[in-house]
């Protein structure tokens, strides 16, 4: 295969079989946050290229800051599956994905995040993506996903503008789930799978805490719907 059109300066170019056409002429518009849940770096680049797994994602980091890139990122790689982000299906046609190696049960190394940054960075300019579509696995699958989980630091990307964060205003009185559809989580999944991906991400330190939501909750959802509302676009078809 021909170098990839699109290529991360400083990616090693490592190219998985596992990647298909973007259906219906879409261009990415999200990324998608995943940890590999493996022990071995060298493990899930193997599997991320193995043809029968039929997985894969447009880039894996390592716990040292190493990039690869595995797929075009004009190309759908096979990392979401089944899920709904701000009314749009197929989010691997809308995405471009991301890995991180880590068993989920670590925190993420500083060399791995700073590789991190300057990665979202370039595709965020290549794709002009809203830092709002920066998500995490767990957002747009919350009945079945938790990566990259309550250790992935959220706030820190927010400050350098690569995804975003709650503000101090909100308004404790709306329902939660309004706001949390406002802000993009398929509300279909129900209040408590999308309570636990809200708090995962925003509230990390409340993330196994039993519902239902709060009233930091509802002012946390109530102020990202209001900042970063999304016009939700009809779901594909």
């Amino acid at each position: 295969m021909a170098d990839p059109l699109i290529r991360a300066p400083g990616a090693t170019w490592h190219p998985s079989p596992n990647f298909g056409p973007r259906r219906r002429g879409t261009t990415p518009d999200m990324v998608v946050m995943h940890y590999t849940e493996m022990a071995r770096c060298e493990d899930a680049l193997a599997r991320l290229c193995d043809p029968k797994a039929e997985v894969s994602a447009h880039y894996l980091i390592s716990e040292t800051g190493y990039v690869w890139q595995l797929v075009d990122e004009d190309m759908r790689a096979w990392h979401a599956g089944a899920g709904t982000w701000a009314g749009r299906d197929d989010v691997n046609s809308r995405s471009v994905g991301i890995e991180l190696s880590n068993t989920g049960e670590m925190p993420f190394s500083e060399p791995q995040m700073v590789a991190l940054e300057v990665l979202l960075r370039g595709i965020l300019d290549r794709w002009r993506m809203s830092p709002a579509g920066v998500i995490a696995h767990s957002d747009m699958a919350p009945d079945r996903k938790i990566d990259p989980g309550p250790r992935f630091d959220w706030r820190r990307l927010a400050l350098e503008g690569l995804s975003v964060w709650p503000g101090e205003t909100g308004l404790a009185e709306q329902p939660f789930m309004a706001s949390a559809k406002g802000f993009g989580y398929a509300t279909s999944f129900g209040e408590g799978a999308v309570l636990h991906a809200f708090r995962q991400r925003f509230r990390p330190s409340f993330a196994a805490k039993p519902g239902p939501p709060d009233s930091v909750d509802r002012r946390m959802a109530s102020n990202l719907a209001q900042r970063f509302g999304v016009d939700p676009r009809p779901p594909s078809t």
